[in-house]
């Protein structure tokens, strides 16, 4: 059985509320499903996730491929890098101390970033000019004489 971690949608018409579920790949989008992993909204901004994460990560370890969404979403929560360096520890390329290490820079980092995302001042456009006055141009256009030809 092929199992996805993908979205199902609710929610109102032109708002819709995406759950993020396991399920079966033959199962309709909005039909059964194994798990629910929690909810996806886009309609704000940044959009809104709640996330089971070790629940995720267990889906992920035991072969469940998610969609390119859930992908994306999964990546943005550090779930797919640290599903990635929990197979190194389960292969022996890496320590548990180490991976545990990587995860947290790699938090880190994301933190930083995000802080300067917040730092940027939203640019003011009360400082443009809409109306100034600048020197008026000849609008009138030039008179065109009929030529007898």
């Amino acid at each position: 059985m092929a199992v996805k971690i993908r979205l199902a949608r609710r929610g109102r018409k032109k708002l819709a509320l995406y759950d993020i579920i396991v399920a079966d790949a033959r199962a309709p989008r909005d039909g059964r499903f194994i798990e629910k992993l929690g909810n996806y909204n886009p309609n704000i901004h940044p959009a809104a996730v709640v996330l089971k994460e070790e629940n995720a990560l267990k889906w992920l370890l035991w072969g469940a491929q998610p969609t390119n969404t859930v992908r994306t979403i999964l990546s943005s929560h550090g779930i797919l890098l640290k599903k990635h360096l929990q197979l190194g520890v389960q292969k022996g390329a890496i320590t548990q101390a180490v991976a545990d290490t990587k995860l947290t820079v790699w938090q880190q980092a994301k933190e930083s970033r995000l802080a300067k995302q917040d730092k940027k001042a939203p640019v003011d456009t009360s400082q443009t000019s809409v109306g100034t006055a600048s020197a008026p141009k000849d609008t009138q256009a030039p008179a065109i004489s009929p030529s007898a030809d």
